[in-house]
């Protein structure tokens, strides 16, 4: 017996993401694959590296590679050189961007601020994205979601578990990538009275918290298990989560853990 419920709710009302409920092969040749891991490992290192020190650096390796195709694959995998830049493309006139509000703030609480950002992991044989909402004080993770696609609804499904767990932040930051500019991430945030907070363009420094947190887990986790699959990579991340929040001590809470640190205050 049919429900009459589109695959969408479906997935909304169990808290599952739509776009990675099933997972299909992404279509990128093994060659491309290889060279999308060693970017990753690269840019990981190397946050500030745009498609042209990328090319140079993979022709030293010997690699046979022109700039246009990385330049295809950096935006395929959601990542550009972050460092200060002329805004050359108009953003979507439906999607707001907002002021970054954390410059000069002095964040010394949990639920003060949350943040929130996206990045590429690798599989074997493809590749999914991972998002992570975060509180910035304590550093714990909150609430992630991987997707096979770069869309808005796996973001959305992240923050809406992360409210529904935790209550709701005083500000929320991100960068300006349209999946958090869009009416369907931004209208959740306006709707809780959140005050939300972007990212300048291209300034690595706006949201360091998660990108910190990417750094961890790639080296820690992404690079050293090379997943076969979404649900291999799925269990992978959320033991590694687990053991972030509390287990692993860390440096900017006291060497005290995450959860430690969010439960405490």
């Amino acid at each position: 017996m049919e429900s009459g419920l589109s695959i969408a709710e479906q997935c909304r009302i169990l808290g599952v993401s739509r776009s990675g409920y099933y997972y299909e092969p992404i279509g990128e040749s093994e060659e491309n694959l290889n060279l999308m891991r060693r970017i990753d490992e690269l840019y990981t290192d190397n946050p500030a590296w745009g498609s042209r020190q990328m090319r140079n650096r993979l022709r030293l390796e010997g690699l046979t590679v022109n700039r246009k195709r990385i330049q295809r694959l950096m935006r395929l995998m959601g990542i550009e050189a972050l460092y200060p830049k002329k805004n050359l493309s108009r953003p979507h006139p439906d999607h707001k961007i907002y002021p970054y509000l954390l410059r000069g703030l002095a964040i010394d609480r949990p639920n003060q601020v949350w943040c929130a950002d996206i990045t590429y992991i690798r599989l074997k044989h493809g590749f999914v994205y991972l998002m992570a909402v975060m509180d910035w004080y304590s550093r714990k993770v909150l609430s992630w979601e991987l997707s096979n696609t770069m869309d808005e609804w796996f973001c959305v499904n992240a923050l809406e578990t992360a409210l529904r767990k935790f209550g709701k932040p005083e500000i929320f930051n991100t960068d300006q990538g349209s999946q958090f500019t869009g009416r369907a991430f931004s209208g959740v945030l306006q709707n809780a009275e959140i005050r939300i907070s972007m990212d300048g363009k291209g300034r690595a420094l706006d949201n360091v918290v998660v990108e910190r947190f990417w750094r961890s887990l790639k080296y820690e986790e992404v690079y050293i298990k090379d997943y076969n699959s979404m649900t291999e990579c799925r269990k992978g991340i959320a033991e590694y989560i687990t053991k972030y929040n509390g287990f692993r001590p860390h440096s900017a809470v006291g060497a005290v853990t995450p959860d430690t640190a969010y439960h405490a205050a």
